[in-house]
């Protein structure tokens, strides 16, 4: 992606700046990932030498939502002995079918699906059959049987994908209701003398959540005005893909949260995020908030210990734990300056999406590059005042309604948890 063409200072005053968002510098970034990224990077020859190339205008695709015709013509030739070609290529012309919805390639994914020995390129094509709503009895029949095929005794990322996307696969041909009792980890004695933060989700991640804070005496924070401080949260990726892989959304569950830091990376620009680890990406005794746990090894059992009773039995609880399991990292809790214009008509906008993270809204000036809006410095302060970046932020999903979460709807179990 050209979002390293960006800009972006943390400034000594009290409002920081991005002098990337000033008017001039968008539309030049805008034209240039166009011209660059895009045309420029598709009209080479696809070769082993130039596949970084593609895959580069593939990322910017997806970043900026192009959807002009001619692509896929591109697209068909990109197809053409993909087998052939590297993992990361498949995987990136997969990850960018699948974020712009283009659902007009279902006989080379298929075929793809049938001739990979990949686990993740496996899973990607099968999940864009699930999206296309292409998994006929013929399909099925072939994915179990190379699914158990695929297993591996002393892989447990192959294994973890694997068993990811056949749940994936049964929860979307079942159709049941998977969501988790919300009401249960809002309970003012669960995770009690830890700052908790709370993001509420759709299961349908077009639409934003909320996230509000509850103090280490299981008390919400408050704004001035004396109501339950909240903020909107995007947990949508640009790719939209399952949790489970690379670039995926933001996974349900519990996460560890230990920390403020101001990223290097010019896209998240200079309001201070929220670090956050998975199971798999720190130690037991960390995550558990534990010292005296002798044991180094992951299990599920040691993760569960931090759910409700009325999740432990419930797959999308545990999806932080394997998507950390299946490599996934680095997700944290951030603002952003990503021009929000590349997603006009989009259900989230002028939200902006990321690589699988929690974003809130920031608004910066197309004069000055001031910052004029930051729901990430709110979120911050409602850190700061239940008591600081020390314990647990939890994921969940309430409903599948087309429309973005409201606080209203969530007073009721608020109120029921007291």
């Amino acid at each position: 992606m050209l979002l390293g063409a960006f800009h972006a200072t943390a400034q000594t005053e009290a409002v920081p700046v991005f002098k990337g968002a000033v008017k001039s510098g968008r539309e030049k970034i805008y034209n240039d990932i166009i011209k660059f990224g895009i045309n420029k990077n598709l009209s080479l020859p696809l070769a082993d030498s130039t596949e970084e190339n593609w895959e580069s205008a593939f990322d910017d695709l997806e970043l900026i939502n192009y959807k002009e015709p001619w692509v896929n013509d591109k697209i068909r030739m990109a197809f053409d002995g993909i087998e052939n070609r590297s993992i990361d290529f498949q995987r990136s012309l997969l990850e960018m079918l699948y974020a712009l919805n283009n659902k007009g390639f279902i006989a080379p994914v298929n075929k793809l699906l049938q001739q990979t020995a990949n686990a993740k390129i496996f899973a990607m094509c099968g999940e864009y059959l699930i999206l296309c709503k292409a998994v006929t009895p013929q399909v099925l029949a072939i994915v179990k049987s190379k699914s158990q095929k695929m297993l591996s005794d002393n892989d447990e990322k192959i294994n973890t994908i694997i068993a990811c996307f056949m749940t994936s696969l049964s929860h979307a041909q079942s159709k049941r209701n998977t969501a988790l009792p919300v009401k249960d980890c809002l309970d003012k004695k669960y995770l009690r003398n830890n700052v908790v933060l709370y993001s509420i989700q759709r299961k349908n991640r077009n639409y934003p959540g909320i996230v509000i804070v509850k103090d280490g005496n299981g008390n919400f924070v408050r704004d001035d005005n004396g109501n339950i401080f909240s903020v909107p949260q995007l947990a949508r990726s640009i790719a939209n893909l399952p949790s489970y892989l690379t670039n995926g959304n933001t996974p349900q569950g519990i996460f560890r949260m230990h920390g403020f830091e101001v990223s290097r990376s010019q896209a998240l620009g200079p309001t201070q995020n929220i670090q956050l680890t998975m199971p798999y990406e720190t130690s037991v005794q960390h995550f558990l908030n534990d010292s005296s746990i002798a044991d180094t090894g992951w299990t599920i059992e040691r993760y569960k210990e931090l759910l409700p009773g009325s999740w432990k039995k419930n797959f999308s609880a545990y999806e932080t734990y394997y998507a950390s399991k299946a490599g996934r990292t680095e997700i944290i809790a951030h603002g952003t300056t990503v021009d929000p214009d590349f997603y006009k008509g989009q259900p989230y906008y002028p939200h902006t999406p990321t690589e699988g993270c929690l974003c809130t809204k920031e608004i910066w000036s197309a004069v000055d590059g001031k910052r004029t809006e930051s729901n990430q410095q709110k979120l911050v302060d409602a850190v700061k005042k239940a008591g600081g970046p020390d314990g647990y932020l939890i994921v969940v999903e309430i409903d599948d309604q087309q429309k973005p979460v409201s606080l209203n709807e969530i007073l009721p179990y608020l109120k029921a948890s007291k």
